[in-house]
């Protein structure tokens, strides 16, 4: 199957320390290049979120974020009885130092260091939650990826489908249009030389024939088209592979547009590089 570079996930799950969200988010881009934000308490993930996205994702520039959000799952804070302790016998110090000070108030004592106290955190289970989470979102996105990629391929093949209709009309006119130049240029040469230059004209015929002869690039072409289709239906990592393609087909598009012996050829020339470009363009996308 071939996949595009493009695609977005997002999912949540609730795991001891509230909601985990992990948002990914995948571009073209010539190699792999993972970015992540994650928040400051799950930073230690990080490697582990790199090696599952690394096992899935070939190419691409991929944004990953994590964050921690609200959730009545998450763990309830507690009053710390010994920290309240040491607090009220410091309290009352200090009451006998200056007399008139204000009691403690209710928000004093909870903004008061370590008097709130959350259970301790069970890292492991932490990890496995997010490695669930997290192939559950890469799952999502290679889904994305792929319904593009599918719809690319589609574009792909239709515009060497096209090609190939182009191949086929311009190759029974190539003989045609030779002989034709070639006639015109024998006329010219008589006109323009000495009598009794025969030899001269027929060599003068033959490189024209030699530099006008476009077999070789429409078989190229033919070949290059079946390698596309090829690689296609193979799928998986094709996209460096397609790209190189269609530098091969616009290269020998180039070479039969300039070897065109009629307005025709070069017309067939000039289309094969417009449909070589929006194949060039698409496979720009896949993975």
């Amino acid at each position: 199957m071939i996949h595009s570079m493009t695609g977005y996930a997002i999912a949540s799950a609730e795991s001891a320390r509230g909601a985990l969200h992990l948002e990914l988010r995948s571009v073209n881009s010539r190699f792999l290049d993972l970015q992540f934000r994650v928040a400051d308490e799950l930073r230690a993930t990080e490697p582990l979120l790199r090696e599952l996205i690394g096992a899935r994702i070939a190419r691409g520039k991929l944004d990953c974020r994590l964050y921690v959000g609200n959730s009545v799952a998450a763990p309830r804070q507690r009053l710390n009885a010994q920290a309240i302790e040491q607090l009220r016998v410091l309290a009352a110090e200090a009451e006998k130092e200056f007399p008139g000070a204000a009691p403690l108030r209710v928000t004093d004592v909870l903004r008061w260091p370590g008097v709130l106290s959350e259970p301790a955190m069970d890292e492991e289970a932490t990890r496995a939650t997010l490695a669930t989470l997290a192939r559950r979102v890469l799952d999502e996105l290679c889904a994305a990826r792929g319904r593009e990629g599918a719809k690319l391929a589609a574009i792909v093949l239709e515009r060497c489908a096209e090609m190939r209709r182009r191949l086929a009309e311009v190759a029974p006119l190539v003989p045609e249009a030779v002989a034709t130049h070639r006639a015109r240029l024998a006329e010219r040469l008589r006109e323009v030389l000495d009598a009794g230059v025969e030899e001269r004209i027929r060599t003068e015929i033959a490189l024209f024939a030699a530099k006008s002869d476009v077999d070789e690039e429409i078989t190229r072409l033919a070949a290059h088209l079946d390698e596309v289709e090829r690689v296609v239906a193979k799928g998986g990592a094709a996209g460096k592979r397609l790209d190189f393609l269609a530098q091969e087909l616009n290269r020998e598009a180039n070479t039969l547009a300039s070897k065109a012996a009629g307005l025709k050829i070069a017309d067939c020339a000039l289309e094969l590089k417009l449909l070589i470009e929006q194949v060039r363009e698409q496979v720009q996308n896949i993975e």
